[in-house]
């Protein structure tokens, strides 16, 4: 055995293990069989699906690509013309309003409230409310308390009499309704009522039944068999049909898709090749150079020349100014006179860079 060989066993062992921690993958449901009357019914649905669903689906790209070019061009900023006016018109007059108008009317309005409402009604609940009220709470203890004990007295003592008087006539009136009314009826109930009501529930149930067995002749198996051998069948064909015309649109959606943007792709191309490569080329052959030279042989020796007129200009009225300041200080001398010199005092102060010693003096308490 070479040495290979145990190399080959071991990676061939490693490659089983792998595999084996590798999560399987759930197999596919198989396909139910379809019979012949689906696949007949699918060619002709799909192909009739196709060509009416094309041209709605090369409309309906259109229309995508009207909105959103609509969208982008004019509504959008349609929209936010009318947002700020809206702000403009309603927003921001009304934030004014509250905060100029509103706050300071309410504002005052509390002010108003407080010092001419509130405040006597708290100095009458202090002062005159709560004194009728201590009052009025002390004639209560001290007086209807009392008498109103007194009172409940006397009714407690007649209540009591009555009571007694009640029961008596309570007792008597319950023994007479029992032996006058309850044995009677329950008598009456129990010999008289019960049998006719056995016979008559006996009755009922003979009709019942044989309106049950009658209903279900008559209604109930003709409908079992009409569900069972008319519509079920119909229903699992209308199905079936309407399946296939629901995946033929499905697929014919698609396709139209498909059909619809390499029709858009081509119309995008043939507009390109047509219209702006023509203009591009226009732009970048003819415009460019033309602009080029106009802007070197035109455009900038005149903005040098207004440069340079904006220099003189700029110049000559500095020197304007000059003249007229010196005119006007000669005019001031020869009216005035020369101005007064000004003496500098000594304030004995250091100079910038000069420190403070403690020989030097700042105050008047240590001049010299």
């Amino acid at each position: 055995m070479t040495a290979s060989q145990p190399a080959g066993r071991i990676q061939s062992v490693g490659r089983r293990v792998l595999a084996g921690m590798e999560p399987q993958k759930s197999s596919p449901r198989p396909r139910q069989p379809e019979g012949c009357l689906t696949t007949a019914i699918r060619i002709p649905v799909r192909i009739v699906a196709l060509v009416l669903v094309v041209p709605v689906r090369m409309v309906w790209d259109a229309l995508v690509v009207a909105g959103r070019f609509l969208k982008d061009t004019v509504l959008r900023p349609f929209g936010r013309a009318l947002l700020w006016l809206g702000r403009a018109v309603f927003v921001w007059p009304l934030v004014g309003l509250w905060r100029y108008v509103v706050v300071p009317i309410g504002k005052g309005l509390g002010w108003l409230g407080k010092y001419l409402v509130l405040v006597p009604l708290v100095w009458l609940y202090r002062y005159v409310l709560t004194p009728v009220g201590h009052g009025f709470a002390w004639v209560y203890a001290r007086v209807l308390t009392p008498m109103g004990h007194g009172i409940m007295w006397v009714l407690r003592g007649f209540g009591a009499g009555l009571a007694a008087i009640g029961l008596g006539v309570y007792t008597a009136v319950a023994w007479l309704a029992r032996y006058l009314v309850v044995v009677p009826a329950l008598w009456v109930y129990e010999w008289i009522l019960t049998p006719i009501g056995h016979g008559v529930l006996w009755i009922l149930r003979g009709i019942g039944l044989c309106l049950y067995w009658i209903t279900r002749v008559l209604l109930v198996l003709p409908a079992l068999a009409l569900w069972r051998w008319v519509l079920t069948p119909l229903g699992r064909f209308l199905a079936v049909v309407g399946r296939e015309v629901w995946d033929a649109l499905g697929h014919a959606w698609r396709i139209a898709g498909h059909i619809s943007l390499a029709v858009g792709r081509f119309l995008g191309t043939l507009f390109r090749w047509i219209f702006v490569e023509p203009v591009r080329w226009v732009y970048r052959t003819l415009l460019t150079p033309v602009g080029h030279v106009l802007r070197d042989l035109v455009l900038r020796p005149v903005a040098e020349a207004a440069r340079g007129v904006g220099r003189a200009t700029r110049q000559a009225l500095a020197t304007a100014r000059e003249s007229v300041r010196q005119a006007r200080a000669d005019l001031r001398r020869m009216l005035l006179g020369e101005p007064r010199e000004t003496v500098g005092v000594d304030r004995r102060e250091p100079s910038g860079r000069e420190t403070r010693t403690l020989g030097s003096s700042t105050t008047a308490l240590t001049k010299d």
